[in-house]
C-alpha cells in the first residue's frame, strides 16, 4: 500500500508530506486547491511525462517520493524478476521507495530504494504498486492486451496455461528447427563436402586423447638422453653399483660394526637397525634412478625424429580444428553428427515433421481445454459485472467477453479476447476501449475493479473524480463499492461527492492558502468534527448551515454501517 507521499516544488505545492492508512481514503477540496497537482505528481512515479513546466516558479528542481509497504508475495516476486530485489530481499523486504526528480534543464532521474533505475524500469514497477483511474487515464482495464490476462487470473487458469505454454514452446522449437534446416539446405550440402573432408583429415592423424602430453615427455627425455645416462650412471654407482666404495657398501659395513657392539653398547642395536633401513631405502632409490633414466630404444636419435614428426602431425591438425587433441576429437564428433543429418536429410525432415505434428496436436488439445475453461468462466464474469452495474444504477448496460478463435496457435492459446460493452440497449456491444466515456466510464471501471478486486496486481488504486456525471443515490452506491473494494487493495479517491466522502475510513481536505504572497497547497487529515464540516461544505453553498451540518453528520453515521 501507499504509506507516505512527499512532494516538493510541483506547481503550487511547495512541500507536502502525507501518511496514508489502509482502507478507503478520500481527498476533497475547493476547485483549484491542488487536487489535480497531487494526481500529476503521482503520475510522475508511474513514468509519466516529465514536463518542466510542473516545477514551481522560481525553483530549479522538483521531487516526488513515495514509500510502499505491506508488499504482497506477488509484487515481491515480480520485483525480484526485474532484478530490483535479490532472492533474500524478496523474502524479507516489506517496504520499497520510489523517487523521481525533475530539473529545469529537462532532465529526470529515477531511484528505487535509493538506487538509480531507468524510466523504462519505472514504468514496469509503477503498475505493480499503484494504478490511477481518472477521466484521462483509463488504466489497465482499458488496454485490450491486458484483458486475456485478467480473465485468466479471474478464472485461475495458471495450471492449464502453464501446461499449454510448455507444449507451445516445444512445438515452436521444432518449427524453428525445421525452418532453419530448410532455409540453409543448399548451404548444408556445401558444408557436407567440407565436413566429410575434415573427418577424413582428422581420421588420418589417428589421434588419441592424451597422446600429445606423453610425446612431449618422451621428446624431452630423448633430447637429453646422453646427459641423463651420464648422471644416472654416476648416481647409481655412487649409491649401489661400486664394489669398492658405494654408499650402500659403506652402510652395510657400518651396520656390521654396530652389531658387533650390541653386547657391549645396548644402543648399538637400535642404531644398526636405523642404518640398515637407510641402506634399503638407498638401494631402492638407486634402482629407481636407473629405471627412470633408462632409454628404451636402440636408436634414440631415430626415435626422436619419429616423435617430432608425430608432434608436427598433431600441430597441423590443431591449427585447423582445435587447440588440443580433445578439442579436435570433440569437433570431429560434432561435425559427424551434423553430417549424418545432411546425409539422412529425408529421414531427418520426416522425423521433424512427425514430431511437429504430434506436438501441434498436443498443443491444440491443451489450447482447446484452455478455451473451454475461459468460456465457462467468462459467463460467470459477465454475470458478476452485470450485478455490480445494476447496483450502480446501470441495469441496462451490457458487459460481455468476446472470444474469437485465432487462425494459429499463440503464446496464450487460440483466443482473441476482448471486453465489450453496450451502454444503449438499442446498440450492439462494442469494444470497451471505444464505447465508454465520462461518468459512465467511471462506474464501468469501478464495477470491473470490484469484480477483479486485486486481480490486476496493483496494491493501491486511486480514483480521480469518479463521481463526475452522477449524484445522489448513485453516488452513494459508488461510495459503497469503493469501500467494499478497499477491503482488498488500498483505495484513494478524489471526489466532490458528499455521499462518497461520508463513506471513507480517512478523510483529507486539500486547501490552498497564501504564504509570503504566493499560493501553496496543504493537505490536512480531518477529525470527526472536521469531516462533518467538510461534508457539509460539499453539500451546501456559500455558507454552511446547521441543517447542512446535521445532514452531513447523518450521512457519515449512515456510512458506518457499510
Amino acid at each position: 500500500m501507499l504509506e507516505s507521499l512527499h512532494i516538493e516544488n510541483i506547481a503550487i505545492i511547495r512541500v507536502l508530506d502525507v501518511d496514508f492508512s489502509n482502507g478507503f481514503t478520500v481527498l476533497t477540496g475547493e476547485t483549484g486547491a491542488g487536487k489535480s497537482i497531487i494526481i500529476d505528481s503521482i503520475q510522475l512515479l508511474l513514468g509519466g511525462k516529465a514536463d518542466r513546466e510542473l516545477i514551481r516558479s522560481g525553483e530549479k528542481n522538483a521531487l516526488v517520493l513515495a514509500t510502499f509497504t505491506s508488499l504482497s508475495p506477488l509484487v515481491r516476486s515480480k520485483l525480484k524478476d526485474l532484478g530490483l530485489l535479490s532472492e533474500e530481499e524478496a523474502d524479507e523486504t516489506d517496504a520499497v521507495m520510489l523517487q523521481r526528480t525533475l530539473s529545469l534543464d529537462g532532465r529526470s532521474t529515477v531511484r528505487f530504494c535509493g538506487k538509480p533505475i531507468t524510466l523504462g524500469m519505472l514504468r514496469e514497477i509503477g503498475p505493480l504498486l499503484l494504478t490511477v483511474h481518472g477521466q484521462n487515464d483509463n488504466g489497465q482495464l482499458l488496454h485490450k492486451s491486458a484483458h486475456l490476462s485478467l480473465l485468466d487470473r479471474y478464472a485461475d487458469s495458471t495450471a492449464l496455461l502453464t501446461a499449454y505454454s510448455e507444449a507451445y514452446e516445444a512445438y515452436r522449437a521444432v518449427c524453428a528447427e525445421e525452418a532453419e534446416y530448410r532455409a540453409h539446405a543448399a548451404e548444408k550440402e556445401r558444408l557436407a563436402e567440407i565436413w566429410a573432408y575434415q573427418i577424413r583429415d582428422i581420421d588420418a592423424g589417428k589421434l588419441r586423447d592424451g597422446e600429445e602430453e606423453l610425446l612431449m615427455q618422451e621428446r624431452n627425455h630423448l633430447q637429453y638422453a646422453e646427459k641423463i645416462e651420464r648422471n644416472v650412471e654416476f648416481c647409481y654407482r655412487a649409491l649401489l653399483g661400486s664394489e669398492k666404495g658405494s654408499a650402500c657398501l659403506l652402510l652395510e659395513k657400518s651396520v656390521s660394526a654396530l652389531r658387533a657392539l650390541q653386547s657391549i653398547l645396548p644402543e648399538a642395536e637400535g642404531l644398526a637397525d636405523r642404518l640398515d633401513a637407510c641402506r634399503y631405502e638407498i638401494e631402492d632409490v638407486a634402482e629407481s634412478v636407473r629405471a627412470v633414466g633408462a632409454v628404451d630404444c636402440d636408436d634414440p636419435t631415430g626415435r626422436l625424429n619419429e616423435v617430432e614428426e608425430r608432434l608436427e602431425t598433431i600441430r597441423k591438425l590443431q591449427r585447423k580444428y582445435g587447440t588440443t587433441v580433445a578439442e579436435i576429437l570433440a569437433f570431429r564428433s560434432r561435425i559427424e553428427s551434423d553430417l549424418a543429418k545432411i546425409e539422412n536429410s529425408t529421414e531427418y525432415l520426416a522425423a521433424l515433421e512427425e514430431k511437429k505434428e504430434r506436438l501441434q496436436t498436443e498443443a491444440r488439445a491443451l489450447a482447446d481445454r484452455l478455451t473451454a475453461h475461459r468460456r465457462a468462466v467468462s459467463h460467470k464474469l459477465e454475470k458478476a459485472v452485470a450485478e455490480v452495474l445494476a447496483f450502480l444504477d446501470m441495469p441496462k448496460v451490457q458487459f460481455s467477453v468476446s472470444m474469437q478463435a485465432t487462425a494459429d496457435l499463440t503464446p496464450t492459446g487460440r483466443d482473441d479476447m476482448e471486453f465489450f460493452i453496450s451502454t444503449n440497449p438499442s446498440e450492439p456491444p462494442a469494444p470497451l476501449i471505444k464505447i465508454a466515456s465520462g461518468g459512465e466510464l467511471s462506474r464501468i471501471m469501478l464495477a470491473l475493479r470490484n469484480v477483479f478486486l486485486d486481480k490486476e496486481g496493483a496494491e493501491t488504486l486511486i480514483f480521480d473524480e469518479i463521481d463526475t456525471g452522477i449524484s445522489g443515490k448513485t453516488s452513494q452506491k459508488v461510495g459503497i463499492k469503493l469501500r467494499q473494494l478497499s477491503r482488498g487493495p488500498q483505495v484513494l479517491c478524489i471526489t466532490h461527492s458528499p455521499q462518497i466522502a461520508a463513506l471513507a475510513d480517512e478523510h483529507f481536505r486539500i486547501e490552498k492558502h497564501e504564504v509570503n504572497g504566493r499560493n501553496e497547497t496543504a493537505l490536512h487529515l480531518l477529525d470527526d468534527a472536521g469531516r462533518v464540516e467538510e461534508v457539509a461544505r460539499i453539500l451546501g453553498g456559500i455558507h454552511v448551515t446547521e441543517t447542512q451540518r446535521r445532514s452531513a453528520k447523518e450521512l457519515i453515521e449512515d456510512g458506518k454501517k457499510y
